[in-house]
């Protein structure tokens, strides 16, 4: 893969995070104004608030509701949701034709063509996806012996790619997985595809980029000021 290659890659990663990640992210925070977008403890909450913050003021509190919402697991799952559009979108110049498969390559380091099924996260799978996954490729290979596939090596190389972490942090249903076709994690696999060990680091980089472009610290402050207000009322 040349640098232009590369760089198209990191572009079009770029759109696809701020138009489905970052946009999604933005109108679910500005959704969070309203107190009735939560189930109020007011024991707990106001604990919270001293907590982190130092008082419960209703702006204080207003943080300990919205602050979560913001920084939890929904943006991940959100990654997650969108991983087909992901691979549509990004990396639709290895887009496979394979039922199953999500994407083919020749692999940079070893030569070798990979049949890969792309999975966003190191614990984003469960154990009925493991069954799934290997069938797949086990209807691949027999494709490939039967000559069904002519242009397939019965020793076909098919993998697991997974976006972002690494192998320690690999689920057990992965290494279930791994006992026969291997999952390629994070930087390995970025290395893999694109023959550039620093890719997966200038990947995260562009989303980066891409939040210090919105800066939406304007918009999170206006929510908490809205959600203190309410607050504020009902304590008056």
């Amino acid at each position: 893969m040349n640098s232009e290659e590369k760089q198209a890659i990191l572009e079009k990663a770029k759109v696809f995070f701020k138009n489905n990640i970052v946009e999604n992210h933005i109108k679910n925070t500005v959704k969070l104004k309203k107190l009735k977008k939560f189930n109020v403890n007011p024991f707990l909450d106001k604990y919270l608030a001293s907590f982190v913050f130092g008082n419960a003021s209703p702006e204080n509190i207003a943080k300990a509701l919205i602050y979560p919402r913001i920084l939890g697991t929904s943006i991940n799952t959100s990654f997650g949701t969108h991983m087909q559009n992901f691979c549509n979108e990004t990396l639709s110049g290895y887009a496979s034709v394979v039922s199953g498969i999500d994407i083919e390559f020749v692999d940079a380091i070893d030569g070798r063509k990979k049949y890969c099924q792309i999975k966003s996260g190191p614990n984003t799978i469960n154990k009925d996806d493991v069954t799934t996954i290997k069938n797949h490729f086990k209807d691949i290979k027999n494709l490939a012996r039967t000559n069904r596939l002519p242009d397939f090596n019965p020793n076909i190389d098919c993998i697991v790619g997974v976006f972002y972490g690494n192998k320690a942090e690999l689920s057990g249903h992965y290494k279930e997985i791994d006992k026969e076709y291997p999952v390629i994690v994070g930087q390995e696999f970025w290395h893999k595809l694109t023959g550039d060990e620093n890719f997966y680091a200038n990947l995260i980089d562009s989303f980066v980029d891409v939040a210090l472009e919105m800066d939406s610290t304007e918009i999170i402050q206006d929510t908490v000021d809205l959600l203190a207000k309410e607050i504020r009322d009902k304590l008056n």
